[in-house]
C-alpha cells in the first residue's frame, strides 16, 4: 500500500507532443503583410527585393534552411581513496605509588578506530545529429539577430518523428544559399525525437520510474 502510495505522487500520464506547437509555428500571416504599394514612383520597395543583394531571410517571415551538424562527446572517470587511522591508550592512574584498580577489574584503556573509502565512476556519452530543417523568422531584434524557430513532423508506419529549433541567428552567417550551420545558432534549442509504438517501448512504465527515482530510498 505504502508504494501504491508513493507511485500515485508520480506522474502516470505524459502530455502527448502534437505538431502546431505556438512556440514553433509559422508567424501569423497578420504580422507579415506587405505594406501599400506607393504610386506615382519609379520605384516601389519590397521588403523581399533588393537591388544589390542575395535573397536570403532578413525578415519576420522569411524561411531559412537550418544545416543541422550537432556532434557532441563527452567522458568523465572519477577515482578516488581515503582512510583514517585513529589510537588512543589511557594507562592505569597511580595514587601514592599505588595503582588505581577496581578490584579485579583494570582500568587500562586502550581504543583503536580505523575507518577507509573507496568509491570508482566512469561516465561516457556520444550523440551526433545531421540534416536539414527549413525555419521561419519569428521577429528582429533591434540589434538585428533573427529569431527563428520551426519544426519537421515526418509520419512513419509505427509513429511519427519530429525535430523542433528555435534560437537566435545573425544575419552574417547566412550564406548566399540562404542556410546556415546549426553550430552558428545561438541559444539554440534542437528538439528530436518520437512518438508512436517506436517511443513507447524506449519508455519506462510508470512502476520502474518510480523504483529509479529519488521516491525510492535505496
Amino acid at each position: 500500500m505504502l508504494v501504491l502510495l508513493l507511485a500515485a505522487c508520480t506522474p502516470l500520464t505524459r502530455e502527448a507532443v502534437k505538431p502546431g506547437d505556438p512556440g514553433y509555428a509559422p508567424v501569423p500571416a497578420e504580422q507579415v503583410r506587405l505594406p501599400a504599394p506607393v504610386n506615382g514612383s519609379l520605384h516601389a520597395a519590397h521588403p523581399n527585393f533588393s537591388l544589390f543583394g542575395d535573397r536570403v531571410a532578413h525578415g519576420v517571415g522569411d524561411v531559412l534552411t537550418i544545416t543541422l551538424e550537432e556532434r557532441t562527446q563527452a567522458s568523465k572517470k572519477t577515482d578516488s581513496k581515503s582512510s583514517k587511522k585513529s589510537e588512543i591508550a589511557f594507562d592505569e592512574g597511580t595514587l601514592l605509588g599505588s595503582t588505581i584498580s577496581a578490584g579485579n577489574l583494570s582500568m587500562v584503556t586502550n581504543t583503536s578506530q580505523e575507518r577507509s573509502a573507496e568509491g570508482e565512476a566512469d561516465a561516457g556519452q556520444s550523440n551526433s545529429l545531421s540534416g536539414n530543417i527549413s525555419v521561419t523568422v519569428a521577429e528582429v531584434l533591434p540589434n538585428g539577430l533573427l529569431r527563428i524557430r520551426g519544426e519537421k513532423w515526418l509520419t512513419l508506419a509505427e509513429g511519427d518523428e519530429y525535430i523542433r529549433l528555435s534560437g537566435l541567428v545573425r544575419p552574417e552567417d547566412i550564406s548566399i544559399d540562404n542556410s546556415v550551420l546549426s553550430t552558428k545558432i545561438a541559444d539554440a534549442r534542437i528538439a528530436y525525437s518520437a512518438t508512436g509504438a517506436f517511443a513507447s517501448v524506449n519508455r519506462q512504465g510508470w512502476l520502474s520510474e518510480f523504483f529509479n527515482s529519488e521516491w525510492w530510498p535505496l
